[in-house]
């Protein structure tokens, strides 16, 4: 299986060669402008135009894609950047192609062919303000050694850590080289491998190796997730545990002169603090996705409505430092990676309400809960282990939202819109969605039994 893949490498250059990314990386953020500043103006003449009564090809022409701008730029290069000669073409072409992906979402937002909120009219970059970040797509780029890589017009720059398990795909041809992205974060410099690699996925679960049956997911709060299995997976709270030190450099920072030499010593301080909890965050979910990934043939985990959730401003710092986001996005193509499936529950099925064991429901159940009690059955389960164990259960139903292995999104027939009770956390009150259909009782008693 062909599937897409980045390589992130974190760079140690010179002084020569930090000041030569940080001059592409402006290059980029001046065709940005100059790209934008240029279509603004065509705008702006076009709606003039169109006051006097002109129609049709009589209108200025809006450079809106990117060979338009290209060309524009490669005519005006020579007297808005005599300097362009410094730095790699494909900086000045990355920053145009920036621009060119902003538009496109502002107009797919309006037209609604972009989910999630409206995005709005491309704005100015400012140094200092704008995430520093350029491309390479041609040219002599890519890895040069195994502790080493090679930017145009910049030189061999040393990295931190070996890159054999980039290298050696590449020299077998295993892997394609497609681009390399270079930003700065937090002070320090990255270059990310875009690649093409060729994956061998098993055909049956009898050839993966250690594969166990389903497991149902429940992410939350006190707990990071817990397993049908019965294993709970604790919650680091990276943020949590950093607070104390993001108070301080907050308090520095806020307390520096403006346009000052302390303050933008302080201000880089607190960006290290961010990228430090951001990297914690990052290595213990892909951890996490990886070893559910290769231990279990079928993953459920829920629909969870995580944008309203951050909402509640006693639950916005705690869910905004699990990362749940992340958790179902890494799954969606670890599970086409090695063979397993990935199953999402529908975003009402009340899975926390449920017993798991006769399937009866208690719609007075309440986030202050964390035991579930079952007044037919009399079973008394952990609110999160009882609804993984009735996500994984899903599984035999069969009434879920399954990722199919294109990646695209198949609702099953057993997902009608009826009322149901809605579950705290998992969607916004007042509205309806599908339900489970009730189960047999043949499935009930096999159920109970397990």
């Amino acid at each position: 299986m062909k599937s897409l893949q980045a390589y992130r490498f974190a760079l140690d250059p010179n002084d020569a060669q930090l000041a030569g990314l940080s001059r592409h990386a402006g290059a980029a953020r001046f065709a940005y402008n100059w790209g934008l500043a240029r279509v603004k103006a065509a705008l702006a003449q076009r709606d003039a135009e169109a006051s006097y009564g002109l129609t049709g090809d009589a209108l200025t022409l809006v450079p809106w894609t990117l060979p338009a701008l290209r060309l524009a730029w490669n005519a005006a290069k020579h007297e808005v950047a005599p300097w362009w000669a410094e730095c790699s073409k494909e900086t000045f072409s990355a920053g145009l192609d920036q621009l060119v992906r902003g538009l496109k979402n502002f107009t797919d937002s309006r037209k609604g062919r972009r989910r999630g909120r409206r995005v709005g009219f491309p704005r100015f970059k400012k140094r200092g303000k704008a995430r520093d970040s350029f491309r390479y797509t041609t040219g002599a780029y890519g890895p040069a050694t195994d502790r080493s890589v090679k930017l145009p017009r910049i030189g061999q720059v040393k990295v931190h850590e070996p890159m054999g398990a980039l290298t050696g795909r590449l020299a077998d041809g295993r892997a394609r080289l497609l681009g390399a992205t270079v930003s700065r974060t937090a002070g320090r410099w990255f270059v990310s491998f875009t690649i093409e690699v060729e994956r061998e996925v098993p055909s049956s679960p009898s050839r993966r190796q250690c594969a166990a049956g389903p497991v149902g997911v429940d992410l939350g709060v006190k707990h990071l997730a817990v397993l049908s299995t019965g294993e709970t997976v604790a919650n680091p709270k990276h943020l949590a545990g950093s607070l104390r030190r993001l108070s301080r450099a907050s308090r520095a920072y806020a307390r520096s002169k403006p346009a000052s030499v302390g303050r933008r010593k302080r201000a880089a301080r607190l960006g290290r603090i961010h990228a430090r909890v951001a990297h914690q965050r990052r290595d213990g979910l892909h951890k996490l996705t990886t070893r559910l990934a290769k231990t279990h043939d079928t993953i459920v985990v829920e629909d969870l409505h995580v944008a309203g959730m951050v909402r509640n401003r006693h639950l916005v710092r705690a869910v905004s430092d699990i990362g749940m986001a992340q958790i179902r996005r890494q799954l969606t193509y670890k599970t086409r990676w090695y063979g397993s499936t990935l199953v999402v529950a529908d975003r009402w099925y009340p899975s926390s309400r449920t017993c798991s064991g006769c399937g009866w429901r208690n719609p007075s159940l309440t986030l202050a809960d964390r035991t579930f009690t079952c007044h037919s059955c009399g079973l008394i389960a952990d609110r999160d282990h009882n609804a993984a164990v009735n996500l994984k259960h899903l599984v035999a139903a069969s009434a879920s939202e399954t990722e199919n292995a294109r990646g695209g999104d198949r609702k099953t027939a057993l997902a009608r819109q009826v009322p149901v009770n809605r579950e705290p956390g998992t969607a916004q009150a007042g509205q309806t969605g599908s339900a489970v259909p009730p189960r047999t009782a043949a499935r009930q008693r096999l159920t109970h039994d397990s």
